[in-house]
């Protein structure tokens, strides 16, 4: 496991091979042969395959718990009795699902989750200066920062800290460390984000029940 220098928590990804994400999400590599999976704590590599590419959010949380967080995939499995993911007759994912997944943060985690349906850079700055996390919903082409931002939303970071108006997050989709563990400018961050998220702090008893 791999730690970040500046806010000590895990960078994590949410595929199990790191060194194959630009692969996978560029370059249409298959999930499938990801020879790290079963660390992901999936039962099995297709269901592994199936769910790595929604899993984002989860990553989020996994990293806000810090090392001693659950597998990905039992994350996976309490978010989904919470209805914080959906599956549609055709069998197409839907989620990450805000109130539910607040929920399950608050239930079974012992997390202080609370969903934000519009929120600010300056909001950001106010709850990271608080001592929360932050997960944002950003465009997943955030990875590439030097490219005009495609679109906002879509895909979740975690927001751990800001230096003035810059801002320190976590992509579990990052293509190399320095995207994984990120730092840009709030106006260049505003531009992939689409105003919503969820924070999250240390609640009663915090961290996950035995």
């Amino acid at each position: 496991m791999t730690f970040c220098t500046t806010c000590a928590l895990p960078s994590l990804t949410q595929f199990a091979s790191p060194e194959l994400v630009e692969a996978i999400v560029e370059g249409g590599h298959d999930r499938a042969d990801d020879p790290a999976w079963e660390t992901s704590g999936a039962a099995t590599v297709e269901d592994y395959a199936r769910w790595c590419g929604h899993l984002c959010g989860l990553t989020c949380l996994r990293m806000a718990l810090g090392p001693t967080a659950p597998s990905l995939f039992d994350l996976r499995d309490g978010a989904l009795k919470y209805g914080a993911y959906t599956v549609d007759a055709e069998g197409d994912i839907h989620g990450l699902i805000y109130a539910p997944f607040a929920e399950y943060a608050r239930e079974e985690l012992g997390l202080d989750a609370t969903v934000h349906r519009t929120l600010t850079v300056d909001e950001i700055s106010g709850l990271l200066d608080g001592g929360r996390t932050v997960m944002a919903s950003v465009h997943y082409g955030i990875r590439r920062p030097e490219r005009p931002a495609p679109g906002r939303g879509g895909h979740l970071v975690l927001l751990t800290a800001h230096d003035g108006d810059r801002f320190r997050f976590h992509n579990p989709s990052g293509i190399s460390p320095e995207t994984r563990c990120a730092e840009l400018p709030s106006a260049t961050f505003e531009t992939f984000f689409a105003g919503r998220g969820v924070s999250l702090g240390p609640g009663h008893g915090a961290g996950p029940r035995a």
